[in-house]
């Protein structure tokens, strides 16, 4: 009998999405915004250059200072505006929503659409990050609200 060599391919590892990443303008007052959602950073996390909370299911909510991007990419500028991520939190309820946006407008977070109902069933409203990225707040419509 001869010995064969497998002809299979040797199975290449599955990329995962593992990550969100945004640079802060300011990471002390990001960290303190992100907590405010409920995000779990560790004590001290505001005076550093780089730091990650766990999200549900594994995934990290990283978030690093300009200096730390500028460390390894020197010709990085700081994009002007926002708009270009949006993030989103599942609140547990139409009451939940107005009260984290009412919460976070209240502590000085700027808001982008108040609170209503819309048409594909959700209470939806937006709130901007300290770097004017997009944080929508939403939770599904009971029957009877949502027609």
């Amino acid at each position: 009998m001869t010995s064969q060599t497998s002809s299979r391919p040797t199975p290449r590892p599955t990329p995962r999405f593992d990550a969100i990443g945004i640079v802060a303008s300011d990471l002390a007052a990001s960290v303190a915004f992100y907590r405010r959602l409920g995000l779990d950073f560790p004590e001290g996390a505001e005076t550093q250059p780089h730091v990650e909370a766990e999200l549900p299911g594994g995934m990290r909510l990283m978030l690093d200072n300009e200096a730390t991007i500028r460390s390894f990419d020197p010709g990085w500028q700081s994009p002007s505006g926002g708009g270009r991520i949006g993030l989103a939190v599942l609140c547990g309820s139409a009451a939940e929503v107005d009260s984290l946006y009412e919460e976070l407008v209240g502590a000085g977070y700027r808001s982008e659409l108040k609170p209503w109902d819309a048409e594909w069933g959700q209470r939806y409203a937006c709130v901007l990050d300290p770097d004017g990225n997009g944080v929508s707040l939403f939770a599904a419509l009971a029957p009877r609200e949502a027609e």
